[in-house]
């Protein structure tokens, strides 16, 4: 049965003017200019050091670029890509209000908003920005389980702000990287770790036996720290763990973790 959940948590970030793609080419990991009618590019801005910052959607209309994103992060990234503007023709506003963000899956979304299939892989479903209501039959905490269940984080608690590599995050497999676009803030770090086979520890998908942990709750493995939660619904969560922990038995609060890897995620000889 087609789905459709309103996504409240996430807000718009409109890019506007004849420097839009240029400019925001130069900041993130991914190619901007891809971005079309009925195609998204999913994207992270970084720090300098090559931590993650805040992801989104980028859409793209006649006239600008909408950033779908979590809302909380909106205003931090208004005030840091105002920051890089310098002399380019870009105008940054908050677009919030403006549209309203929803997940569809299980089915081809409606037509009546802008709509484009989720980028990072075709099970996902679809994303849509509305200027007005949309009916839905699903809620935002079945969405949760639908992208948990495949290992899609949706910003904080599954990435870190200033601590999360993207390769750690999926970024790499799930289409958020153009690694032949040139520079962009933080690249430097990623390509190197991309290079040096340099990740440890990945964001995968958990089952729980036992009350859900709260994020950031440690997962241990024969009373070494190997990991924490995330994001969790019902009995799945996500949690950043080393890869070198996955086949232990693993304990996080009163819960016994089971990992299972998602179909979509490479090996580290891959």
């Amino acid at each position: 049965m087609k789905k459709l959940a309103l996504l409240p948590q996430r807000g718009v970030l409109r890019i506007s003017g004849a420097d839009r793609i240029a400019f925001l080419n130069g900041l993130v990991s991914n190619d901007a200019a891809k971005a079309a009618h009925g195609h998204a590019v999913w994207a992270a801005l970084l720090t300098p050091q090559g931590k993650y910052l805040s992801d989104f959607f980028i859409f793209a209309t006649d006239d600008a670029l909408l950033l779908d994103a979590p809302r909380a992060d909106i205003p931090t990234l208004l005030t840091k890509l105002r920051r890089y503007r310098l002399r380019a023709a870009v105008e940054l506003e908050d677009a919030s209000e403006a549209y309203t963000v929803y997940a569809a899956w299980n089915g081809a979304p409606p037509e009546t908003a802008i709509s484009t299939p989720d980028p990072r892989l075709p099970e996902a479903g679809g994303r849509l920005l509305s200027p007005t209501p949309l009916p839905t039959n699903a809620t935002e905490a079945d969405y949760a389980a639908h992208r948990i269940a495949l290992g899609l984080p949706d910003g904080a608690p599954d990435l870190e702000p200033e601590k999360t590599l993207l390769l750690e995050a999926g970024f790499d497999e799930l289409h958020g990287i153009a690694w032949d676009k040139g520079c962009y803030m933080g690249q430097e770090l990623t390509a190197r770790t991309k290079y040096r086979g340099l990740v440890k520890r990945r964001l995968l998908p958990v089952e729980l036996d036992g009350p859900a942990p709260a994020p950031g709750t440690p997962i241990t493995a024969e009373g070494q720290e190997v990991g924490d939660i995330r994001s969790s619904v019902g009995s799945i969560a996500l949690a950043m763990l080393r890869m070198d922990a996955l086949e232990k038995p693993l304990v996080a609060g009163e819960a016994r973790i089971t990992p299972h890897r998602p179909s979509w995620m490479h090996s580290p000889s891959e």
